[in-house]
């Protein structure tokens, strides 16, 4: 019986061991990122911890490009900042009224025909709609509601509301309701009920995805909230109101988006040149969005007054560029989505080169791209779907009147849907190569990261390997 050593494993073989086991707690079983050694820097550094910082010649770059871009958004707030929206006289039309909050505080059923009283008579045709209508008008049961004010002047004051029984909106006793007020309308007709007060279940599902947000995300996600809150502040104090006094709709959007851009990207993501890089490739996006909408919008004609609202709007506004409303809902509304694609982009990029340092940007933009195009496939069809979600009932109006796809795609209401879906898209699709092929670049060249990173990638099998050949292959013998 002889035993023979089996030969020993090359450097570059890890030592045998168990899945999931634990290296022994001596010096030398550290060396596998098990321990405070030097190789535990390396794998922490892969897996866990940040990426590794660029060289401050490449700081200097990118500070080069962004401050000045940073300065001209400050500027561009300070200048357009309106101090507020413009007052006007209500019209007491759709959403421009005076409301106050209410609770019904009694619900009794009545037959319809006396409360009714003034509506004609059925004409015995149930054929139609209108005929529908006026028969459970006539037969049916309706409700008179007591509704009691509880907020402005009138708190406390009583007004009756008659629900027939086809509205699609019924009352219930103690039910929380928003009612309009028109002062200059009989005093019996002062108040009418509008719509149903829904703050409680807004309210708590905002909470829901607040804690939800936080418990997944922890820190990041808080900071998620709070750049939310901010984009909305700008938006709310200085977008919305600087439209309202009259300045143009697409320079408002673009210093808006931008400001929102900067903060949201880095407080989410941390001051870092990989967070900068994010920046620069969504910023290249909306350029192209921003002329994009600038030429097709106004070669479709497509004028942006296409519904009550924006009627509205443009009545008690006339001077707002209703075009360029349009335009600057394209820029914002594809901001958010942008942030994601370019963020993705950018950290894949940055994870592929810390893998393998020696990389070039070929390389790392070729695998970037790779990412990307199965990024580019689930935006588009998330961003299309997005669309078709909010215009359906308007779809289900064409389809009801048979008109042919030609007919409805060239119908305003669905055009400007189209334009805005496709200039999105097209934005979208492209700051996939752009923004890899800029992380690409800037890795690339950031000589000091890329040798830390290759000079510690062979750390942690030196030791492992010498105390391999030591230990002869882990003593295992065989018969001869």
């Amino acid at each position: 019986m002889t035993t023979t050593e089996p030969p020993p494993r090359p450097p570059s073989e890890p030592p045998s061991q168990p899945p999931f086991s634990t290296p022994p707690g001596d010096g030398h079983g550290r060396g596998d990122g098990g321990g405070d050694g030097g190789g535990h820097g390396h794998g922490h550094s892969h897996s866990h911890g940040p990426a590794a910082p660029v060289s401050k010649h490449l700081r200097k770059v990118i500070a080069a490009v962004l401050i000045p871009f940073a300065t001209a958004v400050v500027v561009g707030l300070a200048v357009l900042w309106p101090g507020g929206a413009p007052g006007h006289e209500r019209t007491g039309v759709g959403f421009d009224r005076q409301t106050e909050s209410a609770t019904v505080t009694k619900v009794e059923e009545l037959p319809c025909k006396d409360v009714n009283a003034s509506q004609p008579p059925p004409t015995g045709d149930t054929s139609t709609a209108e005929g529908q209508t006026a028969q459970s008008r006539a037969e049916g049961m309706c409700k008179k509601a007591t509704v009691e004010v509880t907020s402005g002047k009138d708190k406390g004051r009583t007004f009756t509301e008659i629900v027939q029984p086809d509205a699609p909106r019924q009352l219930s006793e103690g039910q929380r309701v928003v009612v309009a007020y028109e002062p200059k309308a009989p005093e019996a007709l002062q108040y009418s009920v509008t719509d149903v007060d829904r703050t409680v279940p807004m309210a708590l599902l905002a909470g829901i995805f607040a804690l939800v947000v936080v418990v997944v995300g922890r820190m990041r996600g808080v900071m998620a909230l709070v750049a939310l809150a901010l984009s909305f502040l700008v938006l709310t104090f200085f977008i919305l109101p600087a439209i309202l006094q009259g300045s143009n709709p697409l320079v408002v959007a673009v210093v808006g988006a931008s400001a929102i851009m900067l903060i949201a990207l880095y407080l989410c993501h941390g001051l870092t040149a990989r967070t900068s890089v994010a920046v620069i490739g969504t910023l290249i996006s909306l350029v192209l969005i921003a002329l994009l909408g600038s030429i097709f919008i106004g070669w479709a004609s497509l004028s942006g007054n296409t519904d009550d609202n924006t009627g509205l709007i443009h009545g008690l506004y006339p001077d707002i560029d209703m075009s360029g409303l349009l335009l600057a809902g394209v820029i914002i509304g594809s901001l958010g989505v942008l942030d994601d694609v370019t963020v993705t982009q950018t950290s894949a990029v940055w994870e592929l080169h810390q893998a393998n340092p020696t990389m070039g940007w070929r390389g790392l933009y070729r695998a970037g791209i790779r990412i990307g195009r199965d990024h580019i496939a689930s935006v588009v069809n998330t961003l299309v779907l997005a669309y078709a979600g909010a215009a359906l009932p308007l779809l289900l109006l064409f389809s009801i009147a048979q008109s042919s796809v030609g007919t409805v795609a060239n119908s305003e209401l669905v055009a400007e849907e189209i334009v805005r879906t496709l200039i999105g898209s097209i934005g979208l699709v492209a700051s996939v190569p752009v923004t890899t092929a800029l992380a690409a670049l800037v890795v690339s060249a950031d000589r000091t990261g890329g040798t830390t990173a290759a000079s510690a990638a062979p750390a942690p099998a030196a030791p492992a390997a010498a105390k391999q050949r030591r230990v002869g292959g882990g003593g295992r013998r065989r018969k001869r």
